[in-house]
């Protein structure tokens, strides 16, 4: 008998294979596999999955900011493989280093950092967050 376990859920199966259909993000992780029989101990293994899926971005917000005052986008998604990101203004791409602005990338978040607010600065910015899953965006 063959006994899988992710978590505290368990899985009993006849055969060696372990099929999860319609797999989410959710069933990633370490599962267990614990053959058995009555004649030897139990065989334990350990198997990563990791469930690709586009990006969802959980958070983007930006700080009210006078003009003269830094000011602050920020922009949080998640996916796997981990989401690339762009930020535009209007329908213009922006790049760091480039009119005053600067853009951090770290892990599954992306700041868009103003040194000094001018009245130009104000407008509908985006944020976009893509993989070879899939992209999406969100407006701030």
């Amino acid at each position: 008998m063959v006994t899988w376990y992710l978590g505290m859920q368990r899985f009993v199966t006849e055969g060696q294979h372990l099929q999860l259909m319609a797999i989410t993000k959710e069933q990633s992780g370490s599962y267990e596999c614990i053959a058995s029989n009555d004649i030897s101990s139990p065989d334990v293994r350990i198997v990563q999955v990791t469930v690709n899926y586009p990006p969802f971005i959980s958070k983007a917000r930006g700080t009210g900011t006078r003009v003269g005052q830094k000011g602050i986008l920020q922009c949080e998604a998640s996916a796997v493989p981990r989401a690339d990101f762009e930020w535009y203004k209007e329908d213009r791409r922006l790049f760091s280093g480039l009119n005053g602005v600067k853009i951090e990338n770290q892990g599954k978040q992306s700041t868009l950092v103003f040194f000094n607010v001018s009245e130009q600065d104000y407008g509908n910015y985006t944020c976009v967050a893509m993989n070879t899953m899939g992209m999406t965006n969100a407006s701030i």
